[in-house]
């Protein structure tokens, strides 16, 4: 057996998240970088110190990180955007890796928003994009989140174009009708990624 590296993005309301709980149902390992990185900037952490000397404003009450009001600056500014990712991000891609090394044979999921606006994607065996319409994305972020529509479209605005996304994207996935069509279309990019997988044994 091998492992198959995928990298799953999607922008905000995709649904990138209910693609890969399909994908884990059916064997596959995620590794969601969403959860990397909230556990890199956890209470007591090395980020979160290093948050809290740059951002003071961004910690909140009993000294964890107030991430409304972190979102607030980095949305707002791509150099802060910036300097937060060299916080996070090689944490994130550490602590990925070391879940990789850990995680059994198979396809092993790195679902991870920025996927294609970093060069992550370039080491993926195969990347898998889940797309939706962009009126569908901020409807389903505003009602999720209580979400202002600008703040939402700012947030849209900071992620790759769409277009470019699906260049990069060796599986696109669409997500413009109810759960029952995305599981579906979820489940023929799983059987697709074994073929994949077992193509990779085989020939190396």
């Amino acid at each position: 057996m091998a492992k198959l590296r995928v990298g799953l993005t999607g922008g905000i309301g995709s649904g990138k998240s209910a693609v890969a709980n399909v994908l884990g149902e059916r064997g596959a390992t995620v590794i969601d970088a969403d959860v990397l990185a909230r556990e890199v900037v956890a209470a007591g952490s090395a980020g979160l110190r290093e948050i809290a000397a740059r951002w003071p404003e961004a910690i909140g009450t009993g000294g964890a990180l107030d991430r409304a009001a972190m979102a607030g600056i980095v949305f707002a500014d791509a150099d802060a955007r910036a300097q937060l990712n060299a916080i996070t991000h090689p944490r994130v891609r550490a602590r990925a890796a070391e879940l990789e090394l850990e995680a059994p044979d198979g396809l092993v999921v790195h679902a991870i928003p920025l996927l294609f606006e970093g060069d992550f994607w370039r080491s993926c065996d195969r990347t898998v994009l889940v797309a939706a319409p962009p009126e569908v994305r901020i409807a389903r972020v505003v009602a999720r989140d209580a979400a202002e529509r600008a703040a939402v479209e700012r947030r849209m605005a900071a992620q790759i174009d769409p277009a470019l996304a699906r260049a990069r994207a060796d599986y696109v996935i669409e997500n413009d009708g109810d759960l029952d069509a995305l599981r579906e279309r979820s489940l023929q990019v799983y059987d697709a990624l074994l073929r994949d997988l077992a193509a990779k044994e085989n020939f190396g």
